[in-house]
């Protein structure tokens, strides 16, 4: 029972790209994004700068902080960079050439928890594939994938493209739940 993880944790989640070579979800540099507060990439080492690849999880539905993470809840994505590096958030359209691979919106981060309110941009559906034991609860190295909520159709988080100087991959969202090589795959890891 102890083992799940819960509301107030904080972890790093690796991409599955490429038998999980796809590197840790990370903030690297400020965000272009109108709202925006650092873009989001992945990076080598989940420790690439202090708290850069270090996300707590929050509930915005009211679940209490230590309770568990079930599959099929909606959280949100806090960044740990300089104590508060902003909110995991769709923010603009992904670009062309990822556009051409089925991608939806560019992801960033937020200042605001909602960026939008009532939009659902920083809002995220994550589902397990499984756990064991198989009790609905998700537990650190599940496979998970995340749903972005805009506009109640925001896409699957994924890697896709080049990332910028330190990183390694883009983040997007994609219609599609695994576009290629595990890129909308990812594992949750306590630091």
């Amino acid at each position: 029972m102890a083992n799940e993880l819960k509301y107030g944790d904080s972890i790093h989640l690796q991409n599955g790209y490429n038998g999980w070579t796809g590197g840790y979800l990370d903030t690297n540099g400020h965000s272009t994004d109108s709202g925006g507060k650092y873009a989001v990439s992945t990076a080598e080492s989940p420790t690439r700068g202090e708290g850069t690849g270090t996300w707590e999880i929050l509930s915005p539905t009211g679940k209490a902080a230590g309770t568990p993470v079930v599959s099929g809840d909606v959280i949100q994505l806090r960044n740990l960079y300089g104590g508060d590096g902003g909110y995991l958030d769709t923010n603009g359209h992904a670009t062309a050439d990822q556009r051409n691979a089925g991608a939806k919106y560019n992801v960033s981060t937020s200042k605001d928890r909602d960026r939008a309110p009532g939009s659902g941009t920083g809002r995220w559906r994550v589902t397990a594939r499984t756990s064991t034991p198989a009790d609905g609860n998700i537990r650190p190295g599940d496979v998970i994938q995340l749903w972005n909520l805009y506009a109640d159709n925001g896409g699957f988080l994924e890697t896709n493209g080049g990332g910028p100087a330190g990183g390694k991959y883009d983040i997007c969202t994609n219609a599609y739940a695994n576009r290629s090589s595990d890129v909308a795959y990812w594992k949750a890891q306590r630091p």
